[in-house]
């Protein structure tokens, strides 16, 4: 058997979502017509022997969270749940935490999947290749140019065994053009070390970290405490995929991973996609419309637009490269070429 673990973080993060993130929480912030960690549960039900999908974080189980949980389990037909973090526990406490509720039942191996990634998650294909070759830790990567790595963390590997022989988390020089993609598989001893971070943490005290602000001995980093100690050691393993990813940490990747999304669903998802239809709006390349919108005759959408729950698009309207989030309404000023919105 299989789960998953999706890492949603907490309110105190995500500073550069903002606004956004005022009315909606980040992971349930509509991209590409769902909300964020939608894809994320698409893709672990879809593997073969999943028997359930783990959410931690910080955030509080308001009446958004659990609605979408409740939705979630009925239209996957798996267990969903959402374990509420104590504090704020960082990539591996939380996972260190609530390891017993993970190893319940005996999983062969368990995914971790960071909430504010887009991708089209290469699940099976990255347990095809765990259990051609067991390891503990296997990270999904990704190739940057020079610049771009820089604000990743960054994978040394052994290109004929995949191990990864060095890891940096945002190096202030280039260091590798692989970058991790923040998509695991761990195998159960996996937890070891993060057991072992934790009673070295015990042991040490409170820790002052980089930015100055001290944590408790329950807050694990992967990236840092784990992945950059354990490289080399014959223990961490990347899978290098060439399919789509990005990372959703502002308004504007948040579009960017709509545009990726909508893209993608022309092989996954034809139905979400909304088709030029006589005497409905114009439609240029993939747009999704929520079945509730209203949507003037002479509107023109795309390409790469997402309609909301309840949004009204009044006549004339023309909107390329948005996100319409729910409730909002659209109306064409008198030259046409601006836009009015309320909600």
């Amino acid at each position: 058997m299989l789960k998953a673990v999706i890492l949603i973080g907490g309110p105190q993060k995500g500073t550069r979502f903002r606004p956004l993130s005022f009315e909606v929480p980040k992971p349930l912030f509509p991209v590409a017509g769902v909300p964020m960690i939608q894809h994320h549960i698409e893709a672990c039900a879809q593997v073969p022997g999943m028997q359930e999908i783990l959410l931690i974080g910080f955030y509080q189980p308001d009446e958004p969270l659990t609605r979408f949980l409740e939705a979630a389990q009925q239209e996957f037909n798996l267990p969903v749940r959402y374990l509420q973090e104590f504090a704020p526990l960082g990539t591996g406490g939380g996972l260190y935490h609530f390891r017993d509720q993970i190893l319940a039942g005996g999983p062969e191996a368990f995914f971790v999947l960071n909430a504010d990634v887009c991708s089209d998650f290469p699940l099976s294909a990255m347990l095809a290749a765990h259990r051609h070759q067991p390891h503990p830790f296997l990270l999904l990567g990704t190739t940057a140019n020079r610049t771009q790595s820089l604000n990743y963390g960054c994978i040394v590997e052994n290109p004929q065994t995949h191990e990864v022989l060095h890891y940096v988390e945002k190096p202030s020089t280039f260091v590798s053009d692989i970058i991790n993609c923040g998509v695991y598989l761990f195998s159960p001893e996996a937890l070891k070390p993060l057991r072992d971070v934790f009673q070295r943490n015990q042991k040490d005290g409170q820790l002052e970290d980089s930015s100055g602000l001290w944590r408790g001995a329950g807050t694990i980093r992967l990236e840092q405490d784990v992945f950059s100690a354990l490289a080399g050691q014959g223990q961490i393993y990347v899978y290098l995929t060439d399919g789509i990813w990005s990372q959703i940490k502002s308004a504007g990747s948040a579009l960017y991973a709509s545009r990726l999304y909508l893209g993608q669903y022309q092989l996954t998802h034809p139905e979400r996609l909304t088709k030029h239809s006589p005497g409905g709006p114009r439609i240029r390349g993939n747009v999704y419309i929520h079945p509730t919108a209203k949507v003037a005759p002479s509107a023109v959408l795309g390409p790469n637009v997402s309609i909301g729950e309840g949004v009204t698009v009044g006549e004339g309207v023309r909107l390329r490269e948005s996100i319409v989030l729910h409730g909002a309404t659209l109306q064409a000023a008198v030259s046409g070429s601006l836009l009015r919105c309320s909600s």
